[in-house]
């Protein structure tokens, strides 16, 4: 199954549709109703695994998030995952009740399920389209910041008895995201610091550790009664910005790992859903859909984003590119474990919904920020460069491994036009398979890869050098490019 799904990302990416939607095929031919006629209806194990999953995507995604993009539009994404999501949940269960006949108790809780963006699918999705950082950032934020208030409300319409009165939920909400942030900040800056210190003795231990901080912090957030899953992203996002040794090998099995968890939650949910019972709400969950992606989202935006002076351009992409994936039909499980009456007909909506709304939704958001006029904006500068770091316990320095991409502005620059500071130095380069001990007036070139040596205190001046040079030519730090 893994050798499969993984072939079907190539698929997918050729095809422009979202890898979830194969990911969920598979598990559907493989069920009651599909080729091999497998059964399989344990919600719970479902939940258990799917909250297993969502973790490691958040640390994924938390990991490959650039604090510098996101830093600028924090508030906005602040505002549109909770004062947009609740806006959303509301115009959206107005529309299950009053278009299709859902009791309040149901339509609050597809509202609530269905108005989260799912961070698996704006991940992938969004870091395959050019668009600007500003969108990214957004949408980015968002999706991991938004996981945390939908569960909580997913979680009390689900819950026997009345539903809290609004302002309980508020607050519960916001002391959750409290104290979720507060564990995340400290489980992540606590994680940092101690894998700057300490020299574990092979650098495929720190990839693991990096995981086994982000999974703790969401635990100590769990066990805290605050948002683990808030948490985790930003315990995640401390860990991915602070320049660990060995972070092109912890990028990539993180990557790794969020790929598995992505494919072993999908292929899961597609073996949990039944084909066959889903006719009577397929036209429920159009209407639902289309509620929710015409006016809900947008409303949304507007009303969390004007407010920042963002131009309309973007808030219309931002509003199509509200993306659903995994998250949602997760979500669903929620009400099927507590109990709730109809709870499979919620299940069933909200799995149609995604389905339909994603055929439609990822394959064209290419096509909508070339017609705003929105695509492009990251291609436009200088690739950066890809630089591991490898500490020297001993020697209490550092050897920094800088391969040089196309399109980088370090081509053409002589070893001693990089400027590098004092307790620095390129001590190797490697090119073209054959490696030599460069020359002051050595011109580098792109494809070259260079061994840097560095003391402790000037390593971080000394990648910021390079990257600078990178960006802005011989020229940087005299320049505005720089």
């Amino acid at each position: 199954m893994l050798l499969v799904a993984v072939v079907a990302v190539r698929l997918a990416s050729r095809s422009g549709l979202p890898t979830l939607l194969i990911y969920l095929g598979i598990g559907v031919a493989i069920g009651q109703d599909g080729i091999f006629g497998f059964t399989f209806d344990d919600v719970q194990l479902t939940q258990v695994l799917g909250y297993a999953a969502l973790v490691v995507i958040l640390a994924e995604g938390g990991l490959g998030t650039k604090w510098r993009e996101i830093k600028p539009v924090l508030p906005a994404a602040a505002v549109l995952s909770t004062f947009g999501l609740m806006l959303s949940v509301l115009v959206t269960a107005s529309a299950a009740h009053f278009l299709v006949g859902l009791d309040w108790r149901q339509a609050l809780i597809i509202g609530a399920v269905v108005s989260s963006t799912d961070a698996a699918a704006v991940f992938s999705v969004l870091r395959n389209v050019p668009l600007p950082k500003r969108v990214t950032g957004v949408l980015e934020a968002e999706s991991g910041f938004n996981d945390a208030p939908v569960i909580i409300l997913v979680v009390s319409f689900s819950a026997a008895g009345p539903v809290d009165h609004w302002y309980h939920l508020v607050g519960e909400i916001a002391l959750e995201l409290v104290i979720g942030a507060a564990i995340g900040l400290a489980v992540g800056w606590l994680g940092a610091y101690g894998l700057k210190h300490v020299a574990l003795p092979a650098s495929g231990l720190y990839p693991i550790a990096v995981m086994a901080i982000a999974v703790a912090a969401y635990a100590a957030g769990a066990i805290a009664h605050g948002s683990g899953f808030l948490a985790v992203y930003i315990a995640s996002l401390i860990l991915g910005n602070a320049k660990l040794p060995h972070r092109p090998a912890t990028r990539g099995f993180a990557e790794g790992l969020g790929w598995i968890a992505q494919i072993g939650l999908f292929v899961l949910l597609g073996l949990l859903v039944t084909p066959h019972e889903l006719g009577d709400d397929v036209v429920p969950a159009l209407i639902i859909g289309l509620f929710l992606t015409a006016v809900a989202r947008p409303a949304s935006v507007i009303a969390s984003l004007v407010p920042f002076g963002i131009p309309w351009r973007e808030q219309a992409l931002m509003s199509w590119a509200g993306l659903r994936g995994a998250v949602p039909i997760v979500l669903a499980t929620i009400p099927m474990v507590s109990g709730i009456s109809d709870s499979k007909r919620i299940f069933n909506i909200v799995f149609v919904l995604v389905i339909v709304y994603t055929v439609v939704q990822g394959p064209t958001l290419p096509w909508l920020a070339k017609r705003l006029r929105l695509s492009g904006d990251n291609g436009s500068g200088a690739a950066d460069l890809g630089i591991e770091s490898a500490p020297l316990e001993r020697l209490r320095g550092h050897l920094l491994s800088v391969a040089i991409p196309d399109g980088s502005r370090m081509h053409g620059v002589e070893v001693n036009e990089l400027r590098l500071p004092t307790g620095a130095a390129v001590t190797l380069v490697v090119r073209e398979g054959a490696s030599f001990v460069p020359l002051p007036s050595t011109v580098l070139r792109r494809g070259d890869e260079l061994l840097v040596v560095t003391t402790d205190p000037v390593r971080d001046a000394a990648e910021e050098r390079l990257r600078a040079v990178g960006r802005g030519g011989k020229l940087a730090g005299w320049l505005a490019s720089g």
